[in-house]
């Protein structure tokens, strides 16, 4: 089990590298899961809406207008042009989000990685996965690609109603630690962890969990949710996490065989 969290520059498929790469994994047996990003797009959308676009810690600040922008680029626009570049080049995709079959339920966030508290508005962090809806579209033979918006919610109940932003690599990592991944895959447009963040001379080529939890602090933007969700994950089940850089058109292959990047090991 392999689960692929696409985002950044990475999703600008046009060779169909991406798409071949997975294809060949499976036709080795590996069942695999893709959770999208959708950044750029999201940016796009927003500025068009005349709505403005901060982030905290590497979070998305999401009002509620906001919230309405990204859940409709990410489970629409994003998703649905996913799932038909995947099709279009032989793989069996089908599309869903967070909030489809109790996938992800989340609470509001309010505090950042480093534990300064935080008002971010539409933002939520994962309080439990129920992979049940993910199990049965494998087991018919489908690639599952998830939108990561989320259902509020928390140990024990959910309100319906109510959808939450969560970062990509935070969804990703509460998945691939549900479905006990073999690897979790980031394909990010860096090209791995830098142990002095953000020199890329100094890339870490393999760490254990515990070393690189006590370096998270260390970490700032976007760096600092994916070196959380990495720990997330294998704290919770996943076997491995590898973090690429997406943007390398034979970064992936490389990956999906076990090389490159920066693998984090139990």
């Amino acid at each position: 089990m392999i689960v692929i969290k696409y985002g950044g520059h990475a999703m600008e498929d046009t060779d169909g590298l991406f798409s071949k790469a997975v294809q060949a994994t499976i036709d080795l047996g590996q069942e695999c899961v893709i959770v999208h990003g959708g950044g750029p797009q999201i940016d796009a959308a927003l500025k068009k809406a005349d709505i403005n676009s901060t982030f905290l810690g590497g979070y998305r600040v999401t009002s509620v207008a906001a919230f309405a922008v990204v859940q409709a680029v990410l489970s629409s626009d994003v998703l649905r042009n996913l799932v038909a570049h995947l099709r279009a080049r032989g793989l069996n995709a089908t599309g869903l989000t967070g909030r489809d079959g109790g996938l992800l339920i989340a609470r509001r966030l309010r505090n950042l990685v480093d534990g300064t508290p935080a008002e971010l508005g539409e933002v939520g962090e994962i309080v439990r996965v129920d992979p049940t809806i993910l199990r049965t579209l494998l087991a018919g033979g489908y690639l599952p690609v998830i939108s990561p918006i989320a259902t509020e919610g928390d140990e024990v109940e959910e309100n319906s109603s109510v959808g939450l932003n969560v970062n990509a690599d935070l969804a990703a990592g509460a998945i691939a630690g549900a479905l006990s991944a073999d690897c979790l895959i980031f394909l990010t447009d860096v090209a791995g962890i830098y142990r002095n963040w953000p020199d890329a001379s100094s890339l870490i080529t393999k760490i254990s969990s515990s070393e690189l939890e006590s370096l998270k602090d260390s970490f700032a933007e976007g760096m600092a949710p994916k070196v959380l969700a990495t720990l997330n994950a294998i704290n919770s089940g996943a076997k491995s996490v590898r973090i690429i850089d997406g943007k390398d058109p034979e970064a992936f292959a490389f990956a999906l065989s076990g090389m490159g990047g920066t693998l984090v090991v139990a």
